[in-house]
């Protein structure tokens, strides 16, 4: 029997907000997408994979995909997943019997779950892992005359026939062939048992794991990198340096009439604001700056300069986010945050919670990571008299392999 998996990693994760594919990010070290492919590659019972991606890493793609323990072929993704599963169908060799489908997005796989998937499609023709729901199910349902869209409970499904898909899904080869036509006919999926469903075949269901996580927002990458971390360090893959570097930020603006007060992307209540290029939010101003110099990036200064009408009265938390893309792309993740902002006036603690999760999704860290404090200036010098704020920052950054964020070439 030949086995042939298709890795689908053909989207963008623009959820993320990161300026790269999220298949190319950060976990324990080593690109998501390399963990899936390596995953299947070192599999016993796979012969082949086909990997699905944006047209730019095919062009270029790292050396993981390249030089494999398995025959690896990729394949230009497509609009939605549905095609990419459909494009990676069509570059399958002809003597494959079975079909093993997996997101790249689930970098935590075993070979557990892929023998699971594998002998239920054996067995079933067609079989996904899943989990059995822990919660109670309530199947919400809303009025169309509500202007607040409100939720009700419409009923509640009993726990035990309600079952949370993952991938691997794996398929007869002909079954997937099926679900595939059935897609190019027009019906949308978001996975492929779905299709395989409404075009006649039962799918079996197949033990999942709960550490099986997919990585969608900024707080599952967090989650991923923690959990990548561990399993790196119980593995005792340990680099011989700590990789850490130490960033310090300091920024200070004039309080002025006519102009709003942001701090760390949140507006604060108060007769004043900062004067500056853009927003003059001088907590993400100081952010970046600490982000930037642990990166040996430079400031923001120079990536943002005041003389560029692109950022006069630019939104200060989208130049941090940009800051944070920037220093991905040369292979720095953002450990944590410590922020003190120094002001007589206004007192900042009852925002702290908005700050910090504003500033969580521009760095994609756990809030958990961000430490925001206020202080006063004692009634000491311009601060003293409210006539600024200030905010000193220090940021830890942990150095990643650079293929993490930037595929490789000759």
């Amino acid at each position: 029997m030949r086995t042939t998996a298709i890795i689908a990693a053909g989207g963008r994760g623009r959820r993320l907000g990161a300026s790269v594919p999220k298949q190319l990010l950060a976990i324990g070290g080593r690109p998501m997408l390399q963990l899936s492919v390596e995953a299947f590659a070192n599999h016993a019972r796979v012969d082949a994979l086909v990997v699905v991606l944006p047209a730019e890493v095919v062009e270029t793609p790292p050396d993981y995909l390249r030089h494999g323990p398995k025959p690896i072929r990729l394949v230009v993704g497509g609009e939605r997943r549905q095609d990419s599963v459909a494009n990676g169908l069509a570059a399958i060799d002809e003597r494959t019997d079975v079909v093993v489908v997996h997101d790249a997005a689930r970098p935590f796989v075993d070979a557990d779950l892929i023998d699971r998937a594998i002998d239920g499609a054996v067995q079933s023709g067609a079989a996904i892992c899943a989990i059995q729901a822990r919660d109670t199910v309530k199947v919400a349902e809303r009025d169309a005359a509500d202007a607040e869209n409100r939720a009700w409970i419409g009923h509640t499904l009993p726990r035990d026939v309600v079952f949370l898909a993952q991938t691997p899904q794996a398929f007869r080869r002909d079954v997937l062939a099926d679900a595939v036509r059935l897609g190019q006919a027009g019906v949308e999926a978001t996975d492929e048992a779905f299709l395989a469903e409404q075009s006649g075949h039962r799918v079996r269901l197949v033990e999942g794991s709960a550490r099986n996580i997919k990585i969608t927002s900024a707080d599952d990458l967090a989650l991923a990198q923690s959990l990548g971390d561990d399993r790196r360090l119980d593995s005792g893959h340990r680099t011989p340096d700590s990789g850490l570097s130490v960033g310090l930020g300091y920024d200070i603006h004039r309080l002025v009439e006519g102009r709003r007060l942001i701090l760390g992307g949140v507006e604060m209540p108060f007769e004043r604001g900062l004067a500056g290029h853009s927003d003059a939010d001088v907590l993400c101003h100081a952010i970046t700056d600490a982000i930037l110099g642990a990166a040996g990036a430079g400031d923001i200064g120079r990536h943002f300069p005041d003389t560029d009408e692109r950022w006069r009265d630019v939104s200060s938390i989208d130049l941090l986010r940009r800051a944070a893309c920037l220093i991905a792309d040369q292979g720095f993740a953002v450990v944590n945050v410590d922020a003190v902002v120094i002001a007589e006036r206004p007192k900042i603690l009852a925002h702290v919670p908005a700050i910090v999760e504003h500033l969580a999704g521009a760095l994609h860290l756990s809030p958990q990571a961000i430490s925001v404090k206020g202080k006063t200036n004692e009634g000491l010098g311009a601060i003293g008299r409210g006539e600024a704020i200030a905010c000193q920052v220090v940021a830890l950054l942990r150095r990643v392999d650079h293929r993490l964020t930037t595929p490789t070439s000759d």
